[in-house]
Protein backbone atom coordinates (compact mmCIF):
# COMPACT_ATOMS: atom_id res chain seq x y z
CA UNK A 1 0.00 0.00 0.00
CA UNK A 2 1.40 3.42 -1.18
CA UNK A 3 2.82 5.47 1.96
CA UNK A 4 3.32 9.37 1.94
CA UNK A 5 5.84 11.10 3.80
CA UNK A 6 4.60 14.95 4.53
CA UNK A 7 7.02 17.43 5.77
CA UNK A 8 6.26 20.74 6.96
CA UNK A 9 9.02 23.13 6.08
CA UNK A 10 10.45 26.32 7.29
CA UNK A 11 13.24 27.72 6.19
CA UNK A 12 14.78 30.50 8.05
CA UNK A 13 14.93 33.68 6.59
CA UNK A 14 13.02 32.11 3.43
CA UNK A 15 15.95 31.18 1.40
CA UNK A 16 18.24 28.19 1.64
CA UNK A 17 21.36 28.94 2.36
CA UNK A 18 24.47 26.80 0.95
CA UNK A 19 23.92 23.51 3.13
CA UNK A 20 20.27 23.84 2.33
CA UNK A 21 20.78 24.11 -1.23
CA UNK A 22 23.59 21.03 -1.07
CA UNK A 23 20.74 19.06 0.34
CA UNK A 24 18.51 20.29 -1.99
CA UNK A 25 21.00 18.82 -4.71
CA UNK A 26 21.67 15.37 -3.49
CA UNK A 27 18.35 14.38 -1.84
CA UNK A 28 16.17 13.53 -5.10
CA UNK A 29 18.55 10.52 -5.99
CA UNK A 30 17.88 8.98 -2.30
CA UNK A 31 14.03 9.24 -2.53
CA UNK A 32 14.05 7.83 -5.93
CA UNK A 33 16.26 4.52 -5.23
CA UNK A 34 13.76 3.51 -2.86
CA UNK A 35 11.03 4.23 -5.35
CA UNK A 36 9.89 7.39 -3.70
CA UNK A 37 8.21 10.21 -6.18
CA UNK A 38 7.98 13.59 -5.90
CA UNK A 39 3.93 14.66 -5.46
CA UNK A 40 3.84 18.10 -4.29
CA UNK A 41 6.14 20.83 -2.88
CA UNK A 42 5.70 24.51 -2.37
CA UNK A 43 3.65 26.93 0.09
CA UNK A 44 0.48 26.03 0.94
CA UNK A 45 -2.91 27.67 0.85
CA UNK A 46 -3.77 27.87 4.65
CA UNK A 47 -7.71 27.73 4.54
CA UNK A 48 -8.47 26.73 8.27
CA UNK A 49 -5.64 27.17 11.33
CA UNK A 50 -1.85 28.18 10.85
CA UNK A 51 0.74 26.74 8.41
CA UNK A 52 3.59 28.86 8.25
CA UNK A 53 6.32 27.29 5.68
CA UNK A 54 5.68 25.01 2.66
CA UNK A 55 5.13 21.49 2.59
CA UNK A 56 6.62 18.36 0.84
CA UNK A 57 4.73 15.49 -0.30
CA UNK A 58 6.44 11.98 -1.43
CA UNK A 59 4.97 9.00 -2.17
CA UNK A 60 6.67 5.66 -1.60
CA UNK A 61 5.37 2.10 -3.06
CA UNK A 62 4.74 0.97 0.93
CA UNK A 63 5.36 2.17 4.48
CA UNK A 64 8.92 -0.41 4.71
CA UNK A 65 10.23 1.49 1.43
CA UNK A 66 9.21 4.79 3.01
CA UNK A 67 11.44 4.02 6.48
CA UNK A 68 14.24 1.97 4.29
CA UNK A 69 14.90 5.40 2.43
CA UNK A 70 14.57 7.43 6.25
CA UNK A 71 17.19 4.75 7.88
CA UNK A 72 19.45 4.10 4.50
CA UNK A 73 23.31 5.38 4.78
CA UNK A 74 22.29 7.68 1.51
CA UNK A 75 19.95 9.67 3.27
CA UNK A 76 21.12 9.70 6.71
CA UNK A 77 24.56 11.04 5.49
CA UNK A 78 23.08 14.16 3.81
CA UNK A 79 20.03 14.75 6.77
CA UNK A 80 22.04 16.61 8.90
CA UNK A 81 22.13 19.58 6.31
CA UNK A 82 18.29 20.02 6.13
CA UNK A 83 17.91 19.14 10.07
CA UNK A 84 20.29 22.10 11.09
CA UNK A 85 19.25 24.40 8.43
CA UNK A 86 15.71 24.16 8.59
CA UNK A 87 12.54 23.70 11.04
CA UNK A 88 10.71 20.58 9.89
CA UNK A 89 7.55 18.39 10.67
CA UNK A 90 8.07 14.86 8.80
CA UNK A 91 5.47 12.38 8.85
CA UNK A 92 4.85 9.18 7.35
CA UNK A 93 1.19 8.22 6.38
CA UNK A 94 -0.06 5.08 5.03
CA UNK A 95 -2.36 5.33 1.97
CA UNK A 96 -6.21 4.11 2.55
CA UNK A 97 -7.40 1.14 0.47
CA UNK A 98 -9.03 1.35 -2.52
CA UNK A 99 -12.65 0.54 -1.04
CA UNK A 100 -12.18 2.67 1.70
CA UNK A 101 -14.87 5.83 2.82
CA UNK A 102 -15.11 8.35 5.86
CA UNK A 103 -18.64 7.24 6.46
CA UNK A 104 -17.30 3.36 6.47
CA UNK A 105 -14.75 4.44 8.94
CA UNK A 106 -17.02 6.59 11.32
CA UNK A 107 -19.37 3.44 11.25
CA UNK A 108 -16.31 0.83 12.90
CA UNK A 109 -15.44 3.65 15.42
CA UNK A 110 -18.54 3.07 16.24
CA UNK A 111 -18.99 -0.35 16.22
CA UNK A 112 -15.45 -0.29 18.51
CA UNK A 113 -17.15 2.52 21.30
CA UNK A 114 -20.40 -0.14 21.25
CA UNK A 115 -18.01 -2.87 22.00
CA UNK A 116 -16.26 -1.06 24.42
CA UNK A 117 -19.41 -0.85 26.55
CA UNK A 118 -19.61 3.09 25.59
CA UNK A 119 -22.29 4.40 23.19
CA UNK A 120 -22.08 5.95 19.92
Amino acid sequence: MTAYLINHLRIPGGVPNEEGLSYLEQVEDTVTAHGGTYLAQGEVEVVEGAWPGSAVLIAFPSMTAARSWYTSPEYRGIRHLRVNNSINDLVFLEGVTPDFTVAGFAQQVRAAITSAGGSA
